[in-house]
């Protein structure tokens, strides 16, 4: 149990007859960003509730730092952080004293002493040249940024994020997703709930889709792509001169199909490992063919989700 940040074993809720979550069981270990995705209805919100201490499962074994968050709950809060979708901002606090106020409450020593713990979670996330700013003059990436220092306050081992960039624009989304990213190679372990699956993918070192309470695929993000069926990549070899030759080289040849041409494009499915892939591009590139340039493209996640949520509807 020490070896992993989050241990989850057969979680159920029910609210009703309604099976919000059924029967999952995960591990999360220390120092990865998680990332946990799905359709509205998927479950996420359950599972992060019972997370939290929010909520009590049906049933179900949890673990957070190696405590069990139902018999040891007042210890697993110390050392969780929670922050939540679109968490409010008082408007007529300064930076440091919204951040000061929440020190205060976790008695992390005296003024100076928290003042100086304020500043250092203003400076992971890149605002400590706003202390003395009013909050509500932030943007809406700032506002974001200061929810997470105060959520960082009291040096929690696991993060648990729900929609931490929901409503940002892209420059907020890589800046959210380059200080969770830091915060993990400085050891910290952080669960990541988002509908954004292209941002998780470059964000995560590991990902978990769920679709109506249950656990469709997890793994890294091609792990996840590959275990939902959308291992298949659109290649496109472009060449000098006219692409014929390549496509009576392509022919035949294993894991390729769908090819076309046009002119100086041809391009092709193709389904296998990356070492495959690249095995088949070297010879390829060594054909003789005029070859100029690789384009390879994918299921997007965002597709995959949406065949996901289709799934509901059909079902």
């Amino acid at each position: 149990m020490s070896e992993q940040a989050i241990e989850i074993r057969d979680l159920r809720v029910d609210y009703g007859d309604f099976v919000a979550v059924r029967d999952i069981s995960l591990s999360v270990p220390c120092g990865e960003v998680f990332g946990l995705v799905g359709p509205n209805g998927a479950g996420k919100t359950s599972t992060f509730k019972v997370l939290t201490t929010l909520m009590e499962p049906t049933y179900g074994e949890v673990s957070i730092a190696g405590l069990d968050i139902f018999e040891q709950a007042e210890e697993a809060r110390e050392v969780m952080g929670y922050m939540p979708d679109l968490a409010p901002v008082p408007s007529d606090l300064r930076l440091w004293e919204f951040l000061d106020f929440h020190a205060n409450t976790h008695r992390l020593g005296n003024g100076k002493e928290r003042r100086a713990r304020v500043d250092e979670c203003l400076g992971l996330v890149n605002l400590l040249d706003k202390s003395d700013s009013w909050c509500k003059e932030l943007s809406r990436g700032q506002t974001q940024r200061l929810v997470l220092a105060k959520t960082l306050l009291h040096r929690p081992k696991v993060l648990i994020l729900d929609e931490p960039a929901s409503g940002l624009d892209p420059l907020s989304r890589r800046e959210m997703r380059m200080i969770l990213q830091d915060l993990a190679r400085q050891g910290s372990t952080i669960i990541v709930s988002s509908h954004i699956l292209s941002e998780l993918a470059e964000m995560c070192s590991s990902i978990c889709v769920m679709n109506q309470g249950e656990l469709l695929a997890s793994g890294s993000a091609e792990e996840v792509r590959s275990q939902l069926g959308s291992a298949e990549r659109r290649l496109t070899a472009v060449v000098l001169g006219d692409a014929t030759p390549v496509v009576s080289w392509l022919e035949g040849r294993n894991g390729v199909s769908g090819i076309s041409i046009d002119g100086t494009r041809a391009s092709f499915n193709f389904v296998g490992s990356d070492e495959e892939q690249g095995r088949l591009l070297r010879d390829l590139a060594t054909a003789e063919l005029g070859l100029r340039s690789f384009e390879e493209g994918s299921s997007s996640f965002e597709e995959i989700l949406v065949k996901v949520a289709e799934g509901n509807r059909e079902s």
